[in-house]
């Protein structure tokens, strides 16, 4: 595992191969930083499946009313919602989606971030200023690449679970 070198703002996320470890960037993107962490203590990130998956492109999870896999589990609903907490601005910046970077899922709307998020798998530049940056993989992104693929996934991972390093 990587050396975490500011662990109140260091997400470990549990997958079925082994942890990811993301280094949020709340000098970036405090907002989004802050509401990853809210939502990771309250747990509510656990058991939550990768509802799109794209080879090449990217791993999105995080709809916490709709992903959760231990709840009246559907996945045709999963990705449509968000938490029960307002929706977040946008917190653009000159720092490029590259592989290994968090971005903030969200609408049309800029400023709909909410709970979802995604994982780039390679560099993703055309989406540089459109989506949040707020995080990237410092340890794990092997367990990344091996997610199961698809638009949804016929058997979905999850995230088993989602913790902030300072409480481990």
């Amino acid at each position: 595992m990587a050396e975490i070198k500011d662990p109140e703002n260091t997400i470990i996320v549990e997958l079925k191969d082994g942890n990811v470890v993301i280094e949020l960037l709340p000098d970036v993107a405090p907002k989004h930083s802050e509401r990853m962490k809210e939502l990771a203590r309250a747990g509510e990130y656990d058991n939550v499946c990768f509802h799109r998956v794209i080879d090449g492109f990217m791993a999105q999870t995080g709809d916490v009313a709709n992903g959760d896999m231990e709840d009246g589990f559907n996945i045709r609903r999963a990705g449509t919602g968000g938490s029960s907490l307002p929706d977040l601005p946008a917190e653009f910046s000159k720092l490029p989606h590259d592989r290994g970077t968090l971005g903030a899922a969200r609408s049309a709307n800029p400023n709909s971030a909410n709970s979802q998020f995604f994982i780039n798998f390679k560099d993703n530049h055309f989406l540089n200023g459109q989506y949040t940056v707020y995080g990237r993989v410092i340890s794990g992104m092997e367990h990344v690449d091996a997610i199961t693929r698809g638009e949804p996934p016929a058997n979905p991972d999850r995230m088993i679970s989602v913790k902030v390093a300072a409480d481990v």
